[in-house]
Formats: structure tokens, C-alpha cells, sequence
């Protein structure tokens, strides 16, 4: 089981460390950082974030079980007047609790704080199209694919695709009250 608690700067350390290349960092943050990730990127990140009206929530990823900080989350464009966010920013940075189930927990807890506590409508995101556990996360938590956007983010010569994802409140309660 895990918890998710307030990102804070004594967390900064550990998430650069497992921001190890250019291409990671592009598949974590998309062009809002730049390689290599550094702590005054993060102060502007986490700057006006996880406050009562903030825009942003920014968790990181605790194992209950052993305390440890195993991942990242975050709950970005909080937009109450159409109550929409999108969810952003998911790492399991811990290689050992890969392929255990995490990422699907951590989307599930991130989806009660926008459809429990903050009582939105819709909660959208993005994928690039390669990362084939992370759509099937996605998919078994309810998203649903709403289009591929072509060759949105340029990684070095190469250019990258993403598939846009969203659930609706309706979609939340269908699967969770089943």
C-alpha cells in the first residue's frame, strides 16, 4: 500500500537522481524542464503549488510498508470553475517496486483527491504512445484514449507521439462503486 504526501524540497534530491537522462526527463516533465533536472527548476515547479486554491498538487509516493519514498505524482491545471485537472508528472523512481502494482494505486489515490475532494467533472493526461505499461495502467484505471497527437515532443532528431487520455466523474463512480 502506499500514501501520497506533499512534495517537498527535502524530496528534491532524490527525484533528480532518478531524472538520469535527457530522454527521461522529456518522458517525466515534457519540455517544462530542462536535462539536467536541478533544484531551482524545481522550487519554480513546486513554487505555488499544494496550497487551498493552488492550481497544482504535487505529491511524492511513500510505501507504507517501509516509509520509503518510492515515486511521484502530480494533479496539475486545476481549473475549478469547469472542475477539470490533469494528471502529470508519474514516476515510480524506485526500480524495485516496478511491476507491483504502484502505478495503478498511485492513480487511484490521485483520482479520489479529484473526484472526492475536489469534486471535479473530467481528469485528463497524457502518454507518449511508446510507453505501452503505462497506457495499460491508465486504461485498467478508467481512462479512455481520446486521440494521438503526432509528433508532439522532439527528442533529439526524433520526434515523439502522445495519446490524450481523460475519465469522466460519471466513468469514476461506474467503476468504483461496481
Amino acid at each position: 500500500m502506499i500514501e501520497l504526501k506533499y512534495f517537498e524540497r527535502s524530496d528534491f534530491r532524490q527525484l533528480i537522481d532518478w531524472i538520469d537522462t535527457p530522454q527521461f526527463l522529456l518522458q517525466w516533465g515534457g519540455t517544462a524542464f530542462e536535462y539536467p533536472l536541478t533544484e531551482n527548476q524545481l522550487d519554480k515547479y513546486k513554487e505555488n503549488a499544494n496550497g487551498n486554491k493552488s492550481e497544482t498538487l504535487i505529491y511524492k509516493i511513500i510505501d507504507k510498508e517501509t516509509g520509503n519514498t518510492i515515486g511521484h505524482i502530480s494533479l496539475g491545471k486545476i481549473d475549478r470553475r469547469n472542475k477539470s485537472a490533469r494528471v502529470g508528472k508519474v514516476l515510480i523512481g524506485d526500480k524495485n517496486s516496478r511491476g507491483k502494482g504502484i502505478g495503478q494505486q498511485m492513480i487511484k489515490e490521485v483520482l479520489i483527491i479529484a473526484f472526492e475532494e475536489l469534486q471535479l467533472h473530467r481528469v485528463s493526461l497524457g502518454v507518449f504512445d511508446f510507453n505501452s505499461s503505462a497506457i495499460a495502467c491508465y486504461e485498467k484505471a478508467g481512462f479512455i484514449k481520446e486521440g494521438l497527437l503526432r509528433e508532439t515532443g522532439k527528442n533529439g532528431e526524433e520526434y515523439w507521439s502522445f495519446w490524450e487520455m481523460s475519465i469522466l466523474e460519471n466513468e469514476w463512480l461506474q467503476i468504483n462503486n461496481a
